[in-house]
């Protein structure tokens, strides 16, 4: 009977281990949801590999338009992060009671560009070469994309009625989001974008960027991050925000041009800016192409 004794209890503490081990496997893993406008995204997802491997918290990211990811939000009632591409979708979050004011920070800085196929072929070099017959444009939908917005904005101060005609005429596409944006540039869709300055970093074999002319930037743009109210655990998205604020993420945007402060953009400028705030887009561009 000894044998059939010794081999019951190895079974059976063989059979206790295994559960222990199923167990502990069985443990959720801290997980936060983060809903991001597409203007970082590169970074944003190289930045929130690094802050996985370095906390051990999986991060489940959203991209897209900002009001588009906003919208998501609000419906779903849920996320824990609210990541956009400027302050404007910030304030109208903010508005609407979706995040915490006080937890809001800004992570880097934007500056509108045109960006064009690399070796730009159709030899743009500024805001008004835009509006030549044959020349493709596309802007992000200024409805629900940051970038549209503050396309519309340039357009709007810098254009005469005949050469928003005449620009309009050549906007083949209203694109969904920062990176729909650069992508139709890096697949020769479209000659030339109004877009960020960033995006040649993104693509740098594919995209070229035309500075504007300093006088025809309205603002700078800012990338803000704060803690939505739908939150699980603050403090988990708290953890998040601050590691998107360390030097460790900011080389990371550092690598992809992004600027880390509003006087690197002013130097590359030429010139002082307006910072952040909000633009109301005109009806006339809010019909979609």
């Amino acid at each position: 009977m000894r044998p059939v004794i010794v081999i019951t209890v190895a079974i059976a503490t063989g059979l206790f281990l295994g559960i222990l081990g199923s167990t502990k496997g069985s443990v959720a893993q801290e997980r936060l949801m983060v809903f991001a406008g597409s203007a970082s995204k590169p970074p944003t997802e190289e930045a929130s590999r690094l802050f996985e491997r370095k906390t051990g918290i999986g991060v489940d990211l959203t991209f897209g338009g900002s009001g588009y990811v906003l919208s998501q939000m609000m419906l779903a009632k849920a996320g824990d992060i609210y990541f956009p591409g400027s302050s404007d979708y910030m304030e109208r979050a903010k508005r609407r009671g979706v995040v915490f004011p006080g937890s809001e920070r800004i992570v880097v800085y934007l500056v509108p560009s045109i960006n064009v196929q690399r070796r730009n072929p159709k030899r743009i070099k500024s805001l008004k070469d835009l509006t030549r017959p044959g020349v493709r444009v596309a802007i992000a939908n200024p409805d629900g994309v940051c970038v549209g917005a503050y396309a519309v904005e340039i357009i709007e101060k810098n254009m005469t009625y005949a050469e928003k005609a005449a620009l309009r005429k050549n906007v083949v596409n209203y694109t969904g989001s920062c990176a729909k944006t650069a992508a139709v540039i890096s697949l020769k869709m479209v000659d030339a974008v109004i877009g960020w300055r960033v995006f040649e970093y993104w693509d740098p074999e594919r995209i070229e960027t035309i500075p504007l002319d300093r006088s025809e930037i309205v603002r700078l743009g800012y990338i803000p991050i704060a803690i939505s109210r739908y939150a699980e655990d603050r403090d988990l998205a708290r953890r998040y925000i601050e590691f998107m604020l360390s030097r460790e993420a900011a080389t990371v945007f550092k690598r992809f041009n992004y600027f880390s402060t509003p006087e690197e953009a002013f130097a590359w400028i030429g010139e002082s800016k307006p910072i952040g705030g909000e633009y109301q887009v005109p009806g006339e561009w809010l019909s979609s192409k």
